[in-house]
């Protein structure tokens, strides 16, 4: 196999990990947003300032 190749190979999977992580971080961020918007809605209701009318 040509030292090129594997290099290659390598790049292309240090790519892919970083897409993915990218995509993870992104991810648990959106989950995490929601988390405490969820939260910030309970503590709403709790205290009478619905959303709803």
């Amino acid at each position: 196999m040509c030292k090129c190749t594997q290099h290659q190979r390598e790049a292309d999977v240090s790519w892919t990990q970083r897409v993915l992580w990218l995509v993870a971080i992104w991810a648990g961020s959106v989950i995490a947003l929601g988390v405490i918007a969820g939260a910030f809605r309970l503590m709403m209701a709790w205290a009478g300032m619905s959303t709803m009318s």
